[in-house]
């Protein structure tokens, strides 16, 4: 396994460049839909997630031994990139409804395609390509196992840390972490000063427009906030910013989910709409932070079981757990209810 293998095809799909998989059962050429060219080719194929086949009322034709593997489907005719684009997002169905039908065909190679799928969706792509006869003589190749090894995030350590005085705490300082692999960059925010008394310890999943922008779409910035404010009148704690834009799934997805939202889907739907699961995060990633600032104990400030559940079973010791409630606004309270009805959480 080789996760560099894995950041070369991730830095070609952002370029719109070809990758080749190499699995055990075989092998595929492919180029990512959202960010390249539409290749010449007497027939076009184009791989699509279980969930986009769904949408396409390709359910019929799935394979019913692997319901939740990609499909191939032939398309008719001519595919330029705007066509395969449609394909491919479903926020963009009410503006372009007219397309198909669609033929769904052998997949040549599941394991292939699967781990193409989790490479398109760790670089915040939608989870399509081109399948192409062969690929440019220059295009990196990947392995599964390439892929799983990108996703560890064991390699993760403090790479800086610096004294950075914020409304809640004049003392605080922040921690950033990297990886060897993951070009993503966590932060820690200790507020307060470190005692023998366990921490107030929140997990917050970067959001752009809830953080920064004052989003009343969601709670990520009430929350946020309300996390700083408990831990400054805590004995100490840690705020472990997460670079998990939109539960996982990067900020242009988040904003096509918010399309699918305005049509009437709620954020799970919307989310598996696009092809991707109800909460890619990867609470892992916490547990690693905790361990390379030595703190094996906390106190964990969240409504979210799973947070609590993953946090344990990686060995962190949560002696309380504490809510986070914030009121619910005009443009949230649908969101809020899904979060209590379909995901669990403690609200």
């Amino acid at each position: 396994m080789n996760a560099r293998a894995a950041a070369r095809a991730l830095d070609a799909l952002a370029r719109g460049w070809d990758i080749i998989v190499d699995a055990p059962d075989g092998q595929l050429a492919l180029r990512p839909v959202e960010t390249g060219a539409a290749p010449e080719a007497a027939q076009p194929r184009l791989l699509i997630s279980a969930a986009r086949a769904i949408t396409l009322k390709l359910a019929n034709q799935k394979d019913a031994a692997r319901p939740d593997a990609p499909v191939c489907i032939a398309v008719p005719g001519a595919l330029d990139s705007a066509l395969a684009v449609a394909i491919a997002d479903p926020s963009l169905d009410l503006s372009r409804p007219m397309k198909g039908p669609f033929a769904a065909q052998p997949l040549p190679s599941p394991q292939a395609a699967e781990a193409a799928m989790q490479l398109a969706r760790l670089a915040g792509l939608l989870p399509a390509y081109h399948i192409l006869t062969e690929a440019e003589a220059e295009a990196p190749r990947v392995t599964p196992a390439d892929v799983a090894a990108y996703a560890d995030p064991t390699t993760l350590r403090i790479a800086a840390r610096a004294r950075l005085p914020v409304s809640t705490s004049d003392t605080a300082e922040i921690v950033a972490f990297r990886s060897d692999a993951d070009f993503h960059e966590h932060v820690a925010l200790i507020v307060g000063t470190p005692d023998d008394s366990l921490p107030v310890v929140r997990l917050h999943s970067e959001c752009l427009t809830g953080d920064v922008l004052g989003s009343l779409k969601c709670d990520c910035g009430p929350q946020l906030h309300g996390a700083l404010h408990a831990m400054a009148h805590a004995q100490w704690g840690i705020l472990l910013y997460l670079r998990q834009e939109g539960r996982g799934i990067g900020l242009i997805n988040k904003l096509r989910a918010y399309q699918l939202q305005d049509q009437g889907f709620d954020t799970v739907d919307a989310n598996n709409r696009l092809g991707f699961p109800t909460d890619a995060r990867d609470f892992a990633v916490a547990a690693q932070m905790l361990k390379a600032l030595h703190v094996p104990a906390i106190r964990l400030m969240t409504n979210n079981p799973e947070k609590q559940a993953v946090l344990a079973s990686l060995g962190v010791t949560i002696a309380e757990r504490l809510p986070l409630q914030i009121p619910a606004n005009p443009h949230n309270a649908h969101y809020l209810v899904t979060k209590r009805d379909r995901t669990g959480h403690q609200l």
